[in-house]
């Protein structure tokens, strides 16, 4: 069965995806570096950011940790500290919270890859990915979302 050019660039990014995470994953508990490039645009970034953090809050619940952030900032990070607060998040950078406070670490990850962007967030139980085609005015989901849970 043959593969339209389509679904053959889909199935490139969904393997690129899954390499980037097994490399990027790290043990549990221990949260990678964010990166993001700051040439995606304001509004690119925030309709991503405003996107992958409706997905998070769908695995693990809307406002119910603090969200422990590390940033690079790039547009998406700060783009996704604001999507976060917006959806109830408490969320901490510099990694100091009251005690018995919940925490969840969170990095992302955004990977240019053949005219489109490759988003991650990744916590210490869930990583959502899901590519996306960028323009200057915003950007719209060109992937199905990829949700793994761990443990």
């Amino acid at each position: 069965m043959l593969l339209s050019p389509r679904l053959r660039s889909l199935a490139g990014a969904a393997v690129l995806a899954l390499v980037l995470a097994g490399c990027q994953t790290a043990g549990r508990g221990t949260l990678i570096a964010s990166d993001a490039p700051a040439d995606v645009s304001g509004p690119a970034a925030s309709a991503i950011a405003g996107e992958m953090v409706s997905r998070l809050a769908e695995q693990v619940g809307p406002g119910t940790a603090t969200i422990a952030l590390k940033q690079d900032g790039s547009p998406f990070g700060e783009a996704l500290e604001t999507a976060l607060k917006g959806w109830g998040y408490a969320v901490v950078t510099d990694q100091k919270t009251e005690g018995g406070t919940s925490i969840v670490p969170l990095a992302y990850m955004i990977v240019p890859f053949e005219g489109q962007v490759l988003a991650r967030l990744s916590t210490a139980d869930v990583e959502l990915g899901r590519a996306y085609s960028v323009t200057a005015a915003g950007a719209t989901p060109a992937s199905p979302v990829s949700v793994m849970r761990r443990g």
